[in-house]
């Protein structure tokens, strides 16, 4: 077992189920007690919390959505009163009313631990220097990572989103030991680099911690390739916490490890609900076990994953996300996921990792175009020649024909966060 941070990440399994069920037993009545929304559901499904004999007794409990929360918006999930509320969180309501999340005081000090256990397991040490890229505002991902590595001990440089040329220049000269930030902004990041001069493989970070997104082994290739680092990844979501309900760790980097002792999770069958067994691939939910202000029962992620056991912690991993339901393109009766298009277009050496699935409706069709950049020097055969063999290879491994376009670089417009990888542009209704 490696070096942890906390003594309970190695806790035995026997141990940690009898703590989760513990723990469960509380959060499934702390939620009933408080939450209008949970009594009715758990009513209208004839369960209680004293139904909860064994952690499987779980899945006789409802699910939680996104609609749910955006039914009780905005603070209707909450289970204390708002003058426990030490701070508010919410999604940016693009496609709706944003979901909303509490934090109690107990709640911000679990997150700034779990965060802190989070960059201990990315190979982060005490008196490290952390260049925090993601987001700050009502997005969790910049306060948490902020607060998470002020509470292992490392010197924060908040830096936030955007301002690419000047994160380049902070890198260069604050020296940081780690980044924290999307893999494709680092992207972004790495091609004003060397747009610069600068070339990343000689800069001082020696660890990223990538999140917020679904990304590839592919991926993590080409980051660790072009800057000469560990690149880790980090897995939360708002509803749930924020960044670091789990995590991957640098000494093994074969999924994420699931901090088990304040987030029970389950995989389901998308369609039908039912609970899988570990190792199946299907959705993820997650129950918290500990979170005072707003607790989630059965949260269905919308994220594609397995469980599978232990490795560098005795806490359950959970492979890198695959793709997430809402992302799944349907073309011709085939399903497909953006990161499968990524992991082939990182295999074709002339194509930039920066691309954009476009689904369009001309004919009464669905028809897919993949716009992607070509790396700098590509002349116009170069750009042809890839678009074939990209055209190519998701016919053979995928099954469907799409069309491709290779542009220029810097033509897509680069995420400045999460990676807009798909554009529906079909008509509604």
């Amino acid at each position: 077992m490696s070096e942890t941070f906390a003594p309970i990440e190695s806790m035995p399994r026997e141990q940690l189920t009898a703590l989760q069920l513990e723990r469960m037993r509380w959060s499934l009545q702390h939620a009933y007690d408080n939450v209008e929304h949970y009594r009715e559901a758990f009513d209208a499904n004839g369960v209680s919390p004293r139904d909860l004999r064994e952690l499987s007794d779980l899945s006789l409990f409802p699910f939680t959505t996104k609609a749910d929360l955006r039914d009780n918006y905005p603070f209707d999930m909450f289970a204390v009163p708002m003058n426990q509320v030490s701070r508010i969180h919410a999604s940016s309501g693009t496609t709706g009313r944003p979901t909303v999340v509490g934090y109690t005081a107990k709640d911000l000090d679990n997150w700034a631990d779990l965060i802190a256990r989070s960059l201990y397991a990315a190979g982060i040490r005490p008196g490290d220097r952390v260049h925090v890229a993601y987001g700050y505002g009502l997005f969790t991902g910049g306060l948490g990572a902020h607060y998470g590595a002020e509470r292992l001990g490392c010197t924060v440089i908040p830096m936030s989103g955007g301002m690419t040329e000047r994160q380049v220049q902070l890198i260069t000269d604050f020296r940081p030991d780690a980044i924290l930030v999307t893999p494709s902004y680092m992207l972004t990041i790495v091609d004003a680099m060397e747009r610069q001069g600068v070339d990343p493989r000689e800069s001082s970070l020696r660890v990223g911690v990538f999140g917020a997104e679904p990304w590839t082994e592919q991926m993590r290739g080409e980051l660790e390739h072009r800057m000469a680092i560990d690149a880790v990844d980090i897995y939360g979501l708002s509803e749930v916490m924020g960044p670091g309900v789990a995590q991957e760790c640098v000494e093994t980097k074969d999924g994420l490890h699931i901090w088990e002792d304040h987030f029970y999770p389950e995989i389901i069958d998308p369609l039908t609900g039912e609970v899988l067994p570990d190792g199946t691939e299907g959705e993820l939910v997650f129950t918290s076990l500990t979170k005072q202000a707003m607790p989630v029962i059965r949260y269905r992620t919308r994220d594609l994953t397995r469980l599978l056991p232990g490795t560098a912690r005795t806490m359950r991993r959970m492979q890198k996300v695959t793709g997430r339901t809402d992302d799944m393109i349907i073309l011709r009766g085939v399903n497909l996921f953006p990161t499968q298009i990524e992991e082939l277009i990182l295999g074709i050496a002339a194509l930039s990792p920066q691309f954009q699935c476009v689904l369009e409706r001309p004919d009464r069709l669905d028809r897919l175009t993949v716009n992607v950049e070509c790396r700098p020097g590509v002349d116009a055969a170069g750009r042809a020649s890839a678009a074939a063999t990209l055209e190519q290879q998701i016919k053979d491994r995928i099954g469907v024909t799409v069309e491709v376009d290779v542009l220029e670089p810097d033509t897509i417009e680069h995420s400045l966060g999460k990676a807009r990888r798909l554009l529906d542009q079909r008509p509604k209704g």
